[in-house]
């Protein structure tokens, strides 16, 4: 399957990204968010990376306006009817997620492959809300998506192998080292990734350390690159705790029982350097 045209459903953090790194890889993109507002904010953050890469010598600025002008923009998701291959990076909802496949289905020609950058909700689950179950896959960026490598391809029970296939040629297109993972809860990533960070949190909760005290300790005796409250903040503590549900409800295991303070955070909107405050507080 000849793929020219890559759309990507939402522009947010990951979105924004994603279609950034279709672009670069020399594909037309059309980007699409719920209002024009959302879609404008994030061709401005693709233009602000792109002019840093200018700006440090990575890029020339024919190169990146090469690049601005591949990637198109609409608040109507019916324009994904001329995608070849469709990637949805909307927000860690089901309700949300489950709507845009089933408008997708109906939008996309019957051939097109639609992946969502879903980070914990089972691929076949959202896959049983369209008639091409076979088409259907977990295409899971790494947050900040043009630096970070990995791609976590998700196959679901129905996926088939061709549509495996694709996707792993695209995500090797994109720059990318795709891992393959099996349809559970959280799949690899998130499966062990968030428990370490909820654990963190409860180090917090129950005054085992102070934050920066629970970051050092990781970042210097795990060398980890950023502390797990420090990186709570960056992936946004809404997505951690919607991830940290989706175990918890995927495995019935106390062992994903979200810490009372992620949700006391999540409640109180400290949502991480999305919104200047979470376990830090950002200028």
């Amino acid at each position: 399957m000849d793929i020219k045209t890559f759309g990507v459903v939402g522009s947010g953090q990951l979105g924004h990204g994603i279609a950034q790194v279709a672009a670069t890889s020399g594909l037309d993109v059309i980007m699409s968010d719920v209002n024009e507002d959302f879609v404008s904010r994030g061709l401005m953050n693709i233009t602000k990376n792109l002019q840093r890469s200018v700006d440090k010598g990575r890029i020339s600025e024919e190169e990146k306006d090469a690049v601005l002008g591949r990637i198109k923009t609409t608040s109507d998701i019916k324009n994904m009817a001329s995608a070849d291959y469709v990637v949805e990076a909307a927000t860690e909802n089901e309700p949300i997620k489950f709507k845009i496949f089933r408008d997708l289905d109906e939008i996309c020609g019957s051939e097109v492959i639609l992946a969502s950058n879903t980070s914990s909700i089972p691929i076949g689950r959202i896959a049983s809300q369209t008639k091409r179950p076979d088409k259907v896959i977990g295409m899971h960026f790494m947050n900040p998506v043009p630096v970070m490598k990995l791609v976590e391809v998700i196959r679901g029970i129905a996926t088939s192998d061709e549509t495996h296939e694709i996707t792993w040629a695209l995500s090797e297109k994109f720059g990318k080292t795709p891992a393959l993972a099996n349809d559970f809860p959280g799949f690899i990533s998130n499966r062990v990734l968030m428990p370490m960070i909820n654990e963190a949190i409860f180090c917090l909760y129950h005054g085992v350390g102070e934050k920066e005290d629970i970051d050092t300790v990781m970042k210097l005796g795990m060398n980890h690159p950023m502390g797990p409250l420090a990186l709570a903040d960056l992936i946004g503590l809404d997505t951690c705790l919607a991830i940290m549900e989706t175990l918890y409800e995927g495995f019935k295991d106390s062992k994903y029982r979200p810490c009372p303070l992620l949700r006391k955070y999540v409640e109180a909107g400290w949502l991480g350097r999305k919104t200047g405050r979470g376990f830090y507080e950002y200028s």
